[in-house]
């Protein structure tokens, strides 16, 4: 150990010196090792990146240079140009050309009833009958009253005749001693009493003849008495006021009944051999309307059968919370077929002034430059029409403007579909041109 201690003394200072550096250097090298590693790696990935992206670029730009290229297949309807009228489809419901509720006006009790609910009855035909007996008494005195005054009025005008005729007796008692007086042969004061007894029994007259007119106006009051009881006791007879059905009833026999009482009625009647259907039609399609245009009418359960009717009346004034016109269409039903009450669906056929282009619904474009078809001209290109709607049948709709008819309308068109573009049609696209159709 001393020997080795000595020999490292013996070395010189530079030697150590060298080997100090070749050490140093040697460690800088192998710590500059991994950063050089991750440059590397570093570099790589950016030329990668710089790589794919230029590839992508150039396929996302390959790809819509094919998208702008490309040449779409549209489907395409005719805009049909009719001249029929319009059809227009509202839900209604059927009521009884004429229903009424009868009410008792005589006050007893139910001796019979004839009818019942469902039972088809006539005009005149009797439905129940009232027993009355206290009404009955009423008019049998009221009867006897009016006798009484009618022998009131011969009395008063033998009267009138006895008045007459001491009025006659006094006038010539009155003249035969006015002569007399004259000539002196009676006293002035039997001249005076025969003078004032002519004016009485001229009174006496005019009072009798008011005694008579004060009579016959008692008959006669006593006679619009007996008229209006006999009427009451008329209505113990309880008719049917028109042909039709009773659709209720709420008597039995036995039960008792009062006039003029708000009450239950005792039966109820329609007449259904004409039925009227109301239906509300909105303001877009009221104008056009009036009556005798022609209707059809169907029930949901049976929509293969129809009723022919026509409009007979409307509201003419919209009511103004909903905007619609009522419409009541007449339609017959002399086999009874149709019921009052049922929900009906109505066909109103509304003439055209003038023919419509009709598009489907499906062919519309709506966005920031308004309502839009696009149509296929001859040359297969993509040409927008403005439109403006004039009415809306919910699956199509007849437009104003733009259109005259006949024209390619792209159904569904594409959101990028351009104007100008060239497009491609399907087998058996119809022509760029079409005729009117009398639907």
């Amino acid at each position: 150990m001393s020997q080795s201690n000595a020999l490292l003394r013996a070395q010189p200072d530079g030697a150590t010196n060298r080997d100090s550096d070749a050490t140093s250097q040697t460690r800088r090298r192998v710590s500059r090792k991994p950063f050089v590693a991750v440059g590397a790696a570093a570099a790589l990935a950016i030329g990668w990146g710089t790589i794919s992206h230029v590839r992508v670029a150039g396929e996302a730009q390959q790809t819509q240079q094919a998208s702008r290229d490309r040449t779409p297949v549209l489907r395409v309807a005719p805009a049909e140009l009719r001249a029929g009228p319009v059809k227009l489809r509202v839900p209604g419901q059927t009521l009884a050309f004429e229903s009424a509720r009868l009410f008792a006006r005589a006050t007893g009790y139910i001796a019979e009833r004839r009818v019942d609910i469902g039972s088809r009855v006539k005009k005149g035909d009797l439905l129940a009958l009232i027993s009355a007996p206290d009404l009955d008494h009423q008019l049998a005195q009221a009867r006897a009253q009016l006798v009484q005054y009618n022998a009131q009025t011969a009395q008063a005008r033998a009267q009138v005749e006895v008045s007459r005729a001491n009025s006659t007796l006094a006038n010539v008692t009155y003249g035969r001693t006015k002569t007399l007086a004259d000539k002196g042969w009676e006293t002035l004061q039997n001249l005076d009493t025969n003078y004032a007894s002519t004016q009485t029994q001229q009174a006496n007259v005019a009072n009798a003849q008011a005694g008579v007119a004060v009579a016959e106006a008692n008959a006669k009051a006593q006679e619009a008495t007996v008229e209006r009881l006999k009427q009451l006791t008329e209505f113990e007879r309880v008719v049917a006021p028109f042909d039709g059905v009773i659709t209720s009833r709420n008597i039995e026999i036995g039960d008792l009944v009062n006039a003029d009482s708000a009450g239950a009625s005792m039966f109820s009647i329609a007449r259904d051999d004409l039925l009227r259907i109301q239906s509300y039609v909105p303001q877009s399609n009221a104008i056009d309307l009036h009556s005798g245009i022609e209707a059809r009418v169907t029930l949901p359960e049976t929509p293969d059968r129809q009723w022919p009717g026509h409009i007979a009346r409307d509201a003419v004034a919209l009511d103004a919370s909903s905007r619609s016109l009522l419409v009541e269409v007449d339609v017959p039903n002399e086999n009874h077929e149709l019921r009052p009450g049922l929900f009906v669906n109505v066909e109103l056929l509304t003439p055209r002034a003038t023919p419509g282009v009709i598009v489907p619904a499906e062919a519309i474009v709506f966005n920031k430059a308004g309502l839009r078809v696009a149509t296929v001209d001859a040359d297969n290109r993509i040409r927008f029409r403005q439109i403006v709607i004039a009415r809306d049948f919910g699956s199509e709709a007849e437009v104003t403007g733009g259109l005259s008819g006949g024209e390619r309308i792209v159904l569904n068109p594409p959101a990028d579909l351009k104007e100008g573009q060239l497009a491609r049609l399907p087998d058996g696209a119809p022509p760029a041109a079409g005729k009117v159709s009398q639907r």
